[in-house]
């Protein structure tokens, strides 16, 4: 298909709108009428004072024609985007339960009109002009509700820290994070320099923290799968940062235990011990089947074992993940997986909408289900019925390029039992001071809304070999808290 952009500078929307409705069609973008042949082609064109929007196909046969006047508008964006809704659900069938949204967080944008224009009026405003449904609407309202007790306990001196452990027992097939299998030797044998760096990245980073007299909120450790590590890996890295800051103000401590089969009775006394409140124990499904054909290599008895260890550890926050429209699942399978989280009575539920993005083995292999994406969202719809009859909401929710169906991520939980670290991350309540290979320092601005970023080298073999110079890029910490004051 042909993307036609003319006289105006909104490729950016059109194009990702675009993809919701077209996600394996090759998109080529003209900035003027094109010639080509057998090709469909979608016109996006401003002139005259009005945005006309256009389809025709392979033979060129038009199959919607439309414009509206641009006089007096204020958000032409938004008037071209709305065309092009009305144009592709004509032409595909498909109606988005999104709208025309393909933003990452649509509860801020809810949030914001609110404040704006006042709690009924925003959400008019927010279904009719981006077209979201009824059922979305209330799921980002319900989110941005939750979302607002968390972020005002954020203050200006606050910040949060993301320790990074970019390891895992095997890979995930649709994983594209930075994680490394373990069973690779190479990999192994990076493991004792990478915890020497990360010891000393968390001191000097504790030092600039010290310095700007900053409050600890929370820390997270993610990946990768951070009980990959040995108890005794574990215990250091723990230490190392107890040793380091000050944890006096610290409101939330999670470590991801995301893989069942690392996960000990030794390592869970030792994050319990350490101070840790909350951690994760991820079935993504509970039918051996699927998690056969995505690369977990566990069963779903060894998640149970681990949640019941974890319980008899002491913790009493502890999150599941699952993740709707994972192959070899069905409606019925996912149900299973979601009543038997509740059944445990997991504190947390997370429940991610696969997406398949070019780095993951998935996406490689080009097994982009399409077909799927109405399963997934039957899926969520379950989710959403089930778990809020069982007295948990929404709190949190996000949405990444390339999911089934254009759908969301949403994090559940019963009353309290919010994973603030997420909130803080996700809203950009303050910084977060990355640790480890991959991490990703995000500065934000104490008394306004700038952000800056500091990136740590992407590969466990980049961070150790060239520490010196990723040590230097932490004093950017400095000069940026300096500047502001």
């Amino acid at each position: 298909m042909i993307l036609e952009i003319i006289n105006h500078e909104y490729q950016y929307e059109a194009e990702k709108l675009t993809r919701v409705f077209c996600p394996n069609e090759k998109i080529s973008v003209m900035f003027e009428k094109s010639a080509c042949e057998n090709e469909a082609v979608l016109t996006t064109l401003f002139e005259n004072d009005a945005c006309f929007v256009s389809f025709t196909d392979k033979n060129k046969n038009t199959l919607f024609s439309e414009s509206k006047s641009l006089d007096g508008v204020t958000d032409k964006e938004l008037v071209m985007a709305q065309l092009m809704f009305s144009c592709l659900e004509k032409i595909t069938g498909y109606t988005p339960k999104w709208g025309m949204l393909t933003g990452i967080r649509p509860s801020k944008l809810l949030r914001s009109l609110k404040e704006k224009y006042g709690n009924e009026n925003g959400k008019r405003m927010f279904s009719e002009n981006y077209l979201v449904s009824k059922q979305k609407t209330e799921l980002a309202d319900s989110v941005a509700n939750a979302e607002q007790k968390i972020i005002s306990l954020s203050k200006p001196d606050s910040f949060s820290i993301y320790v990074s452990i970019p390891f895992c027992p095997t890979r995930c097939s649709y994983c594209s994070f930075v994680s490394h299998d373990m069973t690779a030797g190479t990999v192994k044998k990076l493991m004792p320099d990478y915890l020497d760096c990360l010891e000393k990245e968390i001191s000097y980073t504790a030092q600039i923290a010290n310095e700007l007299d900053l409050r600890l909120e929370s820390i997270y450790w993610g990946g990768g799968t951070p009980t990959t590590l040995e108890a005794d890996g574990l215990k250091r890295i723990m230490t190392a940062i107890a040793d380091s800051f000050d944890l006096s103000t610290l409101r939330e401590y999670t470590i991801e235990a995301g893989r069942p089969d690392t996960v000990t009775e030794e390592k869970l006394k030792i994050m319990k011990a350490g101070g840790v409140s909350r951690i994760s124990i991820n079935p993504q499904s509970f039918s051996d089947n699927v998690l056969k054909a995505i690369g977990r290599r566990h069963t779903a008895e060894q998640t149970v074992t681990a949640f019941n260890m974890a319980r008899e550890a002491g913790f009493d926050n502890i999150n599941m993940d699952l993740i709707a429209g994972l192959p070899e699942d069905s409606l019925d399978g996912f149900r299973a997986s979601l009543d038997r989280a509740v059944e445990l009575a997991a504190e947390n539920i997370t429940v991610h909408t696969l997406a398949l993005k070019r780095s993951s083995y998935m996406g490689e292999q080009g097994r982009v289900q399409v077909q799927r994406a109405l399963e997934a969202s039957a899926m969520l719809d379950y989710t959403y019925s089930t778990l809020t009859d069982k007295a948990y909401y929404p709190y949190y929710m996000y949405r990444q390029s390339k999911t089934l169906g254009n759908l969301e991520n949403t994090g559940y939980c019963k009353e309290g039992r919010e994973c603030l670290y997420n909130i803080f991350m996700m809203e950009e309540c303050h910084s977060v001071f990355a640790l480890g290979a991959g991490g990703v320092t995000r500065l934000k601005e104490p008394e306004g809304e700038k952000i800056s970023r500091i990136f740590n080298y992407k590969y466990p073999y980049e961070y150790i070999k060239d520490f010196d110079e990723l040590i230097k890029r932490k004093d950017e910490i400095l000069r940026f808290y300096h500047n502001k004051k």
